[in-house]
């Protein structure tokens, strides 16, 4: 095990995680670097969690295995935003590097993280590709802008938001705060951090997959996938709201003039994908083929860019085209 010198916090929202969290904490525990503390904070929930996360706790002390060391914190359910702000308030290192309780760290994650931090210290965000989990059965990887700092700049300059697996990623906490940290019980508060980041400081870009995102079946709905459009594109208007010098409204009162902006048929491909993705993880072959049917019949054009995507590593940006918001200028801005 290669001792760096890099303290990390692993921070791990909880809530109803099993059977999926033994996993990810075991993934963690395999790593081939060691300096680093694993934070999870069990957000309320009702299945078993909280009691493996303590029995694990106490069985590596009683082992006297303490590093990597595994401390848990319980709270009533405060919602995932704000228990991601507590991550940022509660670690104990500089840097805090982001997992989910249903993905997997691959054994050099920790490793290679370290590697970059110290190459990249002035960094607000370190981040890798992520495979859909598991590998061995899943088809493609999680759609990641790639490029340089400059370049990923450059995309959130232009008005359109960066697509990064928030399990992939290391915040420089001190870098976050700066910016605000989280914000907004929304489907999207992640890629809400990623353009503040952007705008202010340096984003590094590791072109390796480092992590094993796993695609749950139980967080698709229907519904949330109108939740997540409108979550997206209201990130984007307070982009460039930004950019442009002129005060955003609240999501309430500009929700219907963007809901003009999305795009139902995309974002129906996009689910059916995920579900194809779901079904080829449980095996079940017949039941992916018809999920790839609906997707190509809801969006071709969706389908084939996100073909090309994998293939050809065209630049990978969010949003709809920002003069379509300036069409919209009286409704959205005054």
């Amino acid at each position: 095990m290669e001792t760096t010198g890099v303290g990390l916090t692993v921070g791990m929202p909880v809530r109803n995680a099993m059977p999926w969290l033994p996993e990810a904490i075991e993934s963690l525990f395999d790593q081939t670097a060691d300096g680093f503390e694993i934070l999870a904070i069990v957000d309320g929930g009702s299945d078993g969690s909280a009691a493996y996360l303590r029995d694990v706790q106490d069985a590596r002390t009683r082992a006297g295995q303490d590093s990597p060391r595994l401390r848990v914190i319980e709270q009533q359910n405060a919602g995932v935003t704000a228990t991601l702000n507590r991550l940022l308030d509660e670690g104990r290192t500089q840097w805090l590097v982001r997992m989910d309780a249903d993905d997997v760290a691959y054994p050099t994650r920790i490793e290679k993280l370290q590697r970059a931090i110290r190459g990249h210290s002035d960094a607000g965000v370190i981040y890798s590709l992520a495979d859909y989990h598991p590998r061995e059965r899943c088809a493609g990887r999680f759609r990641s802008s790639r490029g340089s700092a400059e370049e990923l700049r450059a995309i959130v300059e232009s008005g359109y938001l960066l697509s990064i697996c928030h399990s992939t990623v290391a915040l420089n906490v001190e870098k976050a705060l700066a910016v605000g940290g989280y914000r907004m019980d929304i489907h999207a508060e992640d890629a809400d951090l990623w353009w503040r980041m952007a705008r202010r400081f340096e984003i590094h870009f590791i072109p390796e997959a480092l992590v094993g995102f796993r695609l749950n079946a139980e967080s698709v709905s229907s519904r949330s996938m109108e939740e997540q459009q409108l979550a997206g594109v209201y990130v984007q208007y307070l982009l460039l709201s930004d950019l442009w010098g002129l005060r955003p409204r609240s999501l309430g009162e500009v929700a219907e003039p963007l809901l003009g902006l999305t795009r139902p048929a995309a974002m129906a491909a996009k689910e059916s994908l995920r579900r194809f993705n779901m079904e080829l993880a449980q095996g079940r072959r017949m039941r992916a083929i018809a999920a790839f049917a609906l997707g190509v019949c809801a969006s071709p054009g969706y389908v084939l860019r996100r073909a090309a995507d994998e293939m050809w590593h065209a630049v990978i940006r969010n949003g709809v085209a920002p003069r379509l918001f300036l069409e919209r200028k009286e409704l959205l801005w005054n």
